[in-house]
């Protein structure tokens, strides 16, 4: 085979791959944009079952109503609670776990890895955590949804394998310069593993502010409830007018399905706002604790 045919053959290949991954996009786009045009739709122009791609006419009537209701604000107070709490906590407990697990010398670290790695294969299962949560007390607390995801095996293994890339040489030298242990880990390890420490913010970040089945089950008073259960009653409780309880006293009836709509973006938008800005440190901050050499 020549090189100027398979030139062309590549170039073909180019054409048809970018050509069908133009097009996935676009239908993995598309809902956004669709859900993104109702919520901004009037509701004087909105028709039911009618499909928009832009709103004939701009309105922030649905959000107004959503922003104004009690229920709403409460499962935002709740989910931004959760999601600040428990990002910090996973990130100490995480990154000062990884950190003692290095350490060869440690006591018990080899008994701490089985127990890390046996937890990565096999679960308790639904019952068994939440007979522990009722046990403990927490039902019906934020901290139910906090504390029993602190860390998991796989971040724990990842940033483990992550700190132990870093060159030895550095801790050593500090620690000729009189650095304690605590102080390697606060003046060298952490300022080194910035880019994991974006990473992961954003992992547990997202995880905290999605959660929803966790939030389901150990919460059962709405008035702590998380942003995604209460959307998941917006959208799938159809009879469901409870995000009403208007403090604005705003009476004006706004379609069901633009209130529906309008609390998917406000769920969904603070992720988006934060995750172009992190991106970039995903890759340098997961795959740097890959390869070591």
């Amino acid at each position: 085979m020549s090189f100027v045919s398979r030139k062309k053959k590549l170039e073909l290949f180019d054409y048809v791959n970018y050509t069908l991954l133009a097009v996935i996009s676009l239908v993995c786009v598309f809902p956004f944009f669709y859900v993104f045009s109702v919520s901004f739709t009037d509701p004087e122009s909105y028709v039911p079952l009618e499909f928009y791609i832009f709103p004939e006419q701009w309105s922030l009537s649905a959000y107004k109503y959503i922003l104004s209701t009690n229920s709403f604000l409460n499962a935002l107070k709740s989910t931004t609670f959760i999601t600040v709490v428990g990002t910090v906590l996973n990130l100490v407990v995480s990154f000062s776990l990884a950190y003692a697990l290095t350490k060869k010398t440690m006591p018990g670290r080899g008994l701490m890895l089985s127990a890390v790695i046996f937890t990565l294969v096999f679960s308790a299962g639904i019952v068994p955590s939440y007979l522990l949560i009722k046990q403990l007390g927490l039902l019906n607390s934020y901290w139910a949804l906090i504390w029993p995801s602190l860390t998991n095996a796989w971040s724990l293994l990842v940033i483990k394998s992550f700190m132990e890339s870093l060159p030895a040489e550095l801790e050593d030298a500090a620690k000729i310069d009189g650095c304690s242990d605590m102080g390697v880990f606060l003046r060298i390890v952490l300022p080194l593993s910035l880019p994991a420490i974006a990473a992961f913010t954003l992992f547990f970040a997202v995880s905290h502010w999605n959660t929803y089945f966790n939030a389901l089950i150990y919460i059962s008073d709405s008035k702590k409830w998380t942003l995604q259960v209460l959307v998941k009653t917006l959208v799938i409780d159809s009879d469901t007018i409870g995000v009403g309880q208007s403090g604005g006293g705003d009476d004006r009836l706004v379609p069901q399905e633009t209130i529906r709509m309008a609390s998917i973006m406000l769920a969904m938008g603070p992720i988006l706002v934060v995750y172009p800005f992190l991106q970039k440190h995903f890759a340098k901050g997961v795959m740097l604790g890959s390869v070591k050499g």
